[in-house]
C-alpha cells in the first residue's frame, strides 16, 4: 500500500520499501547527500541528509528513515541547516585539495584559466574561447595588455616558468578569427528590461555583454568617437592594435547591445533623465584624469598629464614633444608613456621613480622592453621642482631617496636623503603617478566620496540611489587594472539582473579549498621552458607603432599549453560536496586543527589515483565495487580518524578496473581520478 506524505508542502508518494531519500528523489526533490547511490545498501556515513519531520523530537537522516502516512518533512529549517552546515564543516575540515586552480583563483574576473589552457592543448581553440567568455568578453584584447595575475600565482614557476596564460588567451580568440568561426553571443528572450550603461570601457563593454545575455536591452552611452576606453585610448597600438579591440567591441554590438558614442554625461544626457527612461543605470565612466604632483612649476608649458597624453595619440593625434622626456611614476601607465615618448622620436627618455625597481608595480616585461629601447631608469628619485624658461619647462630637480619601513601597501617607504638633490635638463614631462573620475558635474553629489570616486556597496554595486548602479575604476577605491574593472561589471551585471527579476541583489563570494604546494612537490617534473613569444626586435620596433609581438604559433601554443600541471579538481564541476558547500556557505576554519597528510598511502598508479586527503570516507566507491560490480579490488585499511581507502587489485585484474571505472564515477568529490591510457605505468605501488 503506497504512503503519503508531504515534503516543503509538496505531496510525495511512497512505497513501503522506500526511505524518505528515495522516494523524494523520485518525487524530483533533492536532499543534500554525499554517501547515497541507489545501487548499495544505506551506509549513513555523510550525515548530511538530515531532515525534520513534525512531531518528531530528533532529526532524522533520509537515507534511513521510512516515510510515514501523514508525514510533514522539512528540509530547510534552522536545525537542519545548522546541522548540516556542521556536517559540512567537519568534513571540510580535514579535506586537502585544490578546488580550482590558482591561477583562476588570482585573475579577479575568476577566469577558467587551467580549463581553456587545457582546451588549447586539445586543440578545442572554440571551446578555450567559450571558456574565456563566461568570464569576459574581450579575450583577445585582454590577453594582449594584462599584466597577468594569473601567472603570477601559476605553480608551473616552481618547476621553471609561469605558463603564458594571457598569450594563449589571445592566441585562441586570434586562431578562431583567423580560421572564420568567430564566437557568437548566445542570448536569453528579451526581459522587456532596459538598462543604460555610461561608459564603453572594458567595464562598461562586459557589464553590457552579461546584461544582454540575460535578454535585456543594453545601450552603452560613451563621450568618445569609438567604444573601448582606456583600452583604446590609454594603451598604444604596439601593444593592442586597434583593428583587434573593434572585432571584440563588434561581437558585443552584434549581440544586440546599442552603443551610442561622442555623448557625454551632464553635458548631452543628464544622469536624472536616464534613471527615469531605463530600469536600471550602470555607471562605468572610468577614471579619465590624470592626478597632478603638486610640486612647484606643474603648470608650466609642456608638462602633460600622462592619460591625456595617450588619450590624443589614441584620438589620432602625433603629440609634439621635445627631445628629452622625463616620465613620472612606475606604473604600466608610466611604461606606455616613456615607450611612446621613444617611438615620437625623443632622444633621451628619463623614468623617474620613487622606490627601486623591485618595488615598481609596473609588469617586469614592460620594464625591460623599456630598457631595450633606451629608456633611462632613474630609481630613488622624486621631483620636488620643475622650472623653465619663457613659460616652458627646461629642467626638474630631482630628490633622492631610500627605503625606510614598509607603508600599508607592503612596500618599503621612500624617504628623502637629506640635502642630496640632483637635476636633469628636459622639454617635456608625463605625469604617470594615478589618475582618478572626473564625474563631480556629472552626477548628483551625493553619489560621491571624498576621492571623487563613486560609493557603492562591494558585495551589490548600488549606489544610495535604487536603480543606479556603478562599476570599475570609477568606483571606491579608484583605478585599478583592466581586469580588476571587469570583475566589477561582472559582478555588477549580476546584481542587476538579479535586481530586475526581484531577486536578492548580492554578488556571492563562493567557497573554495586551496592547498599550499612548494617546489619539492613538483621535483618529478621534466623541465620545459616557456614559449618565447616572436616578435620585433629593440632596433626594429623604436620608431614606429607596430605591434611588437606576432602571437604564438599553432606549434608554439600547443607546447605552452602542455606545460599546465592541471592544479585544480578534475571533478569541479560534478564535485558534490563543493556544491553543498557553497549552498550553506560554510567556514570550516571553525573546527580547525592539524590535516592528515597521506601522500605515503598506497594508491593504483597505473589505472586509478586515489587521494585520500579529498577522500570524506562515504565508502560509495568500495561499495559499489562490492555490491554493485561484484569485486572486492577496494577496501579500508586502518580505523578511525587513520582510515583510509586501499587498493588491492591484483595483476589480473588491471584490464578489467581500466574498463570498469565505476568507483570513480560514483566519488562525489574528486578523491578518485582515472589514468588516461597514454599515461599509465605498469605498476602498483
Amino acid at each position: 500500500m503506497s504512503i503519503k506524505y508531504t515534503i516543503d508542502g509538496v505531496e510525495v508518494v511512497a512505497e513501503p520499501s522506500d526511505t524518505i531519500l528515495t522516494s523524494a528523489t523520485r518525487a524530483g526533490i533533492e536532499i543534500p547527500t554525499l554517501c547515497f547511490d541507489a545501487r548499495t545498501a544505506i551506509y549513513g556515513a555523510c550525515g548530511v541528509c538530515l531532515v525534520e519531520v513534525e512531531g518528531v523530537p530528533k532529526l532524522l537522516r533520509a537515507c534511513s528513515a521510512r516515510p510515514q502516512e501523514g508525514y510533514v518533512v522539512h528540509l530547510h529549517t534552522p536545525r537542519v541547516d545548522r546541522a548540516r552546515k556542521t556536517a559540512f564543516e567537519l568534513l571540510l575540515s580535514d579535506h586537502t585539495g585544490d578546488c580550482r586552480g590558482p591561477c583562476k583563483l588570482n585573475c579577479p574576473a575568476m577566469t577558467d584559466c587551467q580549463k581553456y589552457v587545457n582546451e588549447i592543448r586539445e586543440g578545442r581553440y572554440k571551446d578555450a574561447v567559450s571558456t574565456v567568455y563566461e568570464a569576459f568578453p574581450l579575450p583577445a584584447s585582454i590577453g594582449r595588455v594584462c599584466p597577468h595575475p594569473c601567472e603570477d600565482a601559476c605553480r608551473r614557476k616552481m618547476v621553471e616558468e609561469p605558463i603564458s596564460i594571457a598569450f594563449l588567451k589571445a592566441f585562441a580568440a586570434d586562431k578562431i578569427e583567423a580560421d572564420g568561426n568567430p564566437y557568437v553571443v548566445q542570448c536569453e528572450p528579451d526581459t522587456g528590461k532596459r538598462v543604460a550603461i555610461i561608459g564603453g570601457g572594458p567595464a562598461g563593454l562586459t557589464a553590457a555583454y552579461f546584461l544582454r545575455r540575460f535578454g535585456h536591452a543594453v545601450t552603452i552611452f560613451d563621450q568618445q568617437p569609438k567604444m573601448g576606453g582606456m583600452l583604446r585610448y590609454g594603451i598604444p597600438e604596439y601593444r593592442l592594435p586597434k583593428a583587434v579591440l573593434d572585432r571584440e567591441v563588434k561581437i558585443i554590438a552584434d549581440a544586440g547591445v546599442q552603443m551610442v558614442n561622442g555623448v557625454k554625461l551632464g553635458r548631452d544626457i543628464q544622469f536624472d533623465a536616464l534613471r527615469d527612461e531605463y530600469d536600471a543605470v550602470l555607471l562605468a565612466l572610468g577614471a579619465w584624469k590624470s592626478m597632478p604632483m603638486r610640486v612647484p612649476g606643474e603648470d608650466l608649458e609642456g608638462v602633460h598629464g600622462g592619460i591625456d597624453f595617450l588619450e590624443r595619440l589614441g584620438l589620432g593625434e602625433r603629440p609634439s614633444i621635445g627631445k628629452r622626456v622625463a616620465v613620472c611614476g612606475g606604473g604600466n601607465t608610466a611604461m606606455d608613456c616613456c615607450r611612446t615618448a621613444v617611438r615620437l622620436g625623443a632622444e633621451e627618455v628619463y623614468v623617474v621613480y620613487r622606490r627601486t625597481r623591485a618595488e615598481m608595480p609596473a609588469a617586469d616585461i614592460e620594464i625591460e622592453e623599456a630598457e631595450e629601447e633606451g629608456v633611462t631608469f632613474k630609481f630613488l628619485t622624486n621631483p620636488i621642482e620643475f622650472y623653465g624658461e619663457g613659460g616652458h619647462v627646461t629642467g626638474m630637480k630631482l630628490q633622492v631617496m631610500e627605503l625606510g619601513e614598509p607603508d600599508a601597501s607592503g612596500r618599503r617607504r621612500p624617504v628623502p636623503v637629506e640635502g642630496v638633490t640632483e637635476d636633469i635638463a628636459i622639454d617635456d614631462v608625463l605625469m604617470a603617478i594615478g589618475q582618478g573620475a572626473d564625474c563631480a558635474d556629472a552626477v548628483d553629489a551625493n553619489l560621491l566620496t571624498q576621492r571623487g570616486t563613486i560609493a557603492c556597496d562591494e558585495l551589490t554595486f548600488r549606489t544610495s540611489i535604487d536603480n543606479v548602479f556603478a562599476a570599475g575604476d570609477v568606483t571606491n577605491r579608484g583605478a585599478g587594472i583592466a581586469i580588476q574593472a571587469i570583475a566589477e561589471a561582472q559582478k555588477a551585471a549580476l546584481c542587476i539582473n538579479n535586481y530586475l527579476e526581484g531577486d536578492e541583489v548580492r554578488a556571492h563570494i563562493p567557497y573554495f579549498v586551496t592547498q599550499e604546494k612548494t617546489p619539492e612537490d613538483f621535483e618529478d617534473r621534466p623541465k620545459q621552458s616557456r614559449e618565447k613569444m616572436p616578435g620585433l626586435t629593440p632596433e626594429e620596433r623604436r620608431d614606429n607603432f607596430e605591434p611588437i609581438y606576432f602571437g604564438f604559433t599553432e606549434e608554439q601554443a600547443l607546447r605552452e599549453a602542455s606545460r599546465c600541471l592541471e592544479c585544480g579538481c578534475h571533478d569541479y564541476y560534478d564535485c558534490r560536496l563543493i556544491r553543498f558547500a557553497n549552498r550553506f556557505d560554510v567556514h570550516p576554519e571553525r573546527f580547525a586543527g592539524e590535516k592528515h597528510d597521506r601522500d605515503d598511502v598506497p594508491v593504483v598508479r597505473d589505472i586509478i589515483v586515489h587521494d585520500p586527503d579529498k577522500c570524506v570516507l562515504c565508502g560509495l566507491c568500495y561499495r559499489i565495487c562490492d555490491q554493485e560490480v561484484g569485486k572486492t579490488y577496494l577496501g579500508l585499511y586502518n580505523r578511525g580518524f587513520s582510515t583510509v581507502v586501499n587498493p588491492m587489485v591484483p595483476d589480473e585484474a588491471r584490464s578489467f578496473c581500466a574498463s570498469c571505472l565505476k568507483c570513480v564515477e560514483a566519488c562525489p568529490t574528486g578523491a578518485m581520478k582515472s589514468i588516461p591510457a597514454t599515461s599509465r605505468v605498469t605498476c602498483i605501488v
